[in-house]
């Protein structure tokens, strides 16, 4: 998704028109997450970009989309522009570091 959104539309409440437009990106997502995953891969990632009018888009993170839309409301921005990416993502397993905790002779306890 990339999209331009108009936050100030005529014969419109503007709380209707957010609410609107954080729906439609919700729902966005929850197709997107529905999608079968390619062979191999274990989860969806979404690479997001905001701005705010005129504003070259900058990286977010997914989970501050909602924030980011909110902030653009109360600073009477008449258009923001979201695009949400997603793509395919292997899970990575780190490697545990396991510390082997030796008792010494007197009762103290030695990390390794």
């Amino acid at each position: 998704m990339k999209k331009t959104f108009n936050l100030q539309v005529e014969n419109k409440n503007q709380d209707r028109n957010v609410d609107s437009i954080k729906n439609e990106i919700r729902k966005y997502i929850k197709r997107e997450q529905k999608k079968s995953l390619p062979e191999g891969k274990d989860f969806w990632f979404f690479d997001c970009k905001f701005a705010k009018d005129e504003d070259t888009p900058k990286e977010i993170s997914f989970a501050d989309i909602i924030k980011f839309v909110n902030e653009a409301v109360e600073a009477n921005s008449k258009t923001f522009y979201l695009e949400i990416i997603s793509r395919a993502e292997e899970k990575v397993v780190e490697e545990e570091i396991v510390e082997i905790i030796e008792l010494s002779e007197e009762g103290e306890i030695k990390e390794n």
